[in-house]
């Protein structure tokens, strides 16, 4: 490699994205995210380094995409690397931003690594004090009601919410029911590979309620939309440990299996609510041996984790149904793992050792 080549191209990258990020110069500069405030800053780092192969490779790495200024600001990405190409690319339906890069036939060592910063707080909201949040548009609103292929909307998540939430007489009251019914009645499966994918309709057809994070919350945001409330899958990862003492619900340093999503539910007189079941099914299996859903330790966290979470977790972004830009593959479920292609076919995204990828976390000091 031409490392003056190197230089330039990712000087001339970098400039490209901090110009082009959401927080600017300008921005920077009146958004204080202090600890005096609440604001934890940090950076996260994913780096691929592939082995060489006789056909063109691709990899797609997720960028933080929400924004959102009570509690997730992204502050630029910077990147290094040998790649031929590299751009960085918007999903026009979800504003998921991703990485993309591409190497030809016959390099020898593809390595591309990015560095995300961004700041984050912890975020709740008081189910008490009713307000007046501004009506969401009829855009997104429909988006988030809308059924997906893994997120269906009718006939048995149609029937099983219509059974979960009748008598229910507010958004408020239905959105809590769909919320106390997951907890009650599904279970986080260790032997899930990743995450899970989300197939709502299989898992109400066959019975079968136990998964990880993207089914469980998948379920709660596709049981929601089937009663009218707009609902959405939230993509991230966890990057540091938990302040709170759940050593199930933290991780840091080495975050390369830490991926979470979680999931958020539009109420009238709140705005967007915090909600994850699925964390409070991870509480019951892994805390500590023996726990149930009466044990102390789980009511705080079921109690709290309808309207709060623990911000230390990096939103990626809400997308499903995916078409990864330049792939001959089929579209993904939702982008929470980086991605990678050859002329076989894609790479083990679950599979970190053999895909050769790994992701850090570190909290920056003031």
């Amino acid at each position: 490699m031409d490392r003056r080549r190197f230089i330039k191209a990712t000087t001339l990258f970098t400039a490209a994205a901090l110009s082009g990020s959401r927080l600017s110069t300008a921005a920077e500069t009146q958004f204080n995210p202090s600890p005096a405030n609440g604001w934890r800053v940090f950076e996260v780092t994913t780096r691929v380094e592939l082995t060489k192969t006789d056909s063109a490779t691709r990899v797609w790495l997720p960028l933080p995409s929400v924004e959102e200024a009570t509690w997730i600001k992204t502050m630029g990405n910077l990147w290094q690397g040998n790649a031929a190409n590299v751009q960085m690319h918007r999903d026009a339906s979800y504003g998921a931003q991703m990485l993309a890069a591409s190497w030809e036939a016959g390099e020898t060592a593809p390595v591309i690594e990015v560095t995300s910063r961004f700041a984050t707080r912890d975020r709740a909201v008081d189910l008490t004090q009713p307000g007046k949040p501004v009506p969401l548009d009829k855009a997104t609103a429909k988006l988030y009601t809308r059924s997906t292929a893994m997120l269906p909307t009718d006939g048995i998540v149609k029937k099983s919410a219509l059974d979960i939430t009748r008598g229910a007489k507010t958004d408020l009251a239905k959105a809590r029911a769909i919320y106390e019914w997951i907890v009650d009645n599904t279970a986080r499966n260790p032997n899930t590979r990743g995450c899970g994918i989300g197939d709502i309709r299989g898992m109400l057809e066959t019975g079968d309620l136990t998964g990880k994070c993207a089914d469980l919350n998948a379920l709660y945001v596709g049981l929601a939309r089937a009663v009218g409330l707009p609902a959405r899958d939230v993509y991230g990862i966890r990057v540091a440990d938990s302040r709170f003492g759940y050593k199930s619900l933290g991780k840091s340093g080495d975050i390369s299996k830490a991926q979470h999503c979680r999931a958020e539910v539009w109420l009238a007189n709140f705005g967007w609510v915090a909600v994850d079941p699925a964390d409070v099914r991870k509480v019951v299996l892994e805390e500590k041996p023996g726990l149930t859903l009466k044990d102390d330790l789980v009511v705080a966290v079921r109690e709290k984790l309808f309207g709060a979470w623990e911000m230390n977790w990096l939103a990626y972004n809400f997308a499903h149904d995916l078409k990864l830009p330049g792939s001959a593959g089929p579209t993904i479920p939702f982008l929470m793992y980086p991605q990678g292609e050859n002329a076989a076919g894609r790479l083990d995204s679950l599979d970190p050792n053999n895909f050769r990828y790994k992701i850090t976390s570190r909290e920056m000091t003031a």
